[in-house]
């Protein structure tokens, strides 16, 4: 087996999260929109064509493997019993696609902090969430059976990213509150929009 050397004589970064690691340590000390894949690159120790097969822009890396993430998250919403009311379902795939190691939570921190506070990244993240908002509508669509473009359907899917949103906002404002508490009552808002609405008597 055949190992590439870096440019400062140790092995090339062969990771996602080799890179993310890197990337981080020199947003924290020179700040997002100062730091370029040139740097990141210097920091591994490997060449800026190397970065950017894993990253094409340095706006992506925030984000780190964001398409494998989703594809998680529509499995969360397949995986509910299909018994259970709609609006528990997106809760609670919801919760658990949020449900993270103690252990990465300070990595995580970082991460949504740089996603959510940095300007220069506000037209990247818009596509970015149009992508997990469309993974709820495809979903409730399909549920409901009507089409994914319907008012109803995109209003639950805009409502879920809203909550999760907010959720990670006041987690960032308050950080000795509990992530998976705040994202659980972020969430229960999806109720008055999914649940059925009550039956009411007859005069």
């Amino acid at each position: 087996m055949t190992v590439r050397s870096s440019l400062r004589g140790r092995p090339a970064a062969t990771s996602h999260a080799e890179i993310e690691r890197a990337a981080f340590r020199l947003f924290a000390v020179h700040g997002f929109e100062a730091t370029t894949l040139e740097m990141i690159a210097g920091e591994l120790g490997v060449s800026s064509r190397t970065v950017a097969r894993y990253y094409p822009s340095k706006n992506d890396i925030p984000w780190g493997r964001f398409g494998e993430t989703l594809d998680a998250f529509a499995e969360h919403l397949r995986a509910m019993p299909e018994t259970m009311p709609l609006w528990q379902i997106v809760h609670r795939a919801v919760l658990a696609f949020n449900d993270f190691p103690p252990a990465e939570l300070p990595f995580l921190r970082e991460r949504m902090r740089i996603i959510l506070s940095t300007p220069a990244l506000q037209a990247h993240s818009t596509l970015r969430y149009v992508e997990w908002r469309n993974v709820v509508a495809e979903f409730v669509a399909e549920r409901r059976q009507v089409p994914v473009d319907d008012l109803s359907v995109q209003i639950v899917a805009n409502v879920s990213l809203g909550a999760a949103i907010s959720a990670y906002e006041a987690w960032l404002a308050h950080p000795e509150d509990a992530l998976a508490s705040l994202l659980d009552q972020a969430m229960s808002a999806l109720r008055e929009h999914l649940a059925p609405a009550p039956v009411t008597p007859d005069d």
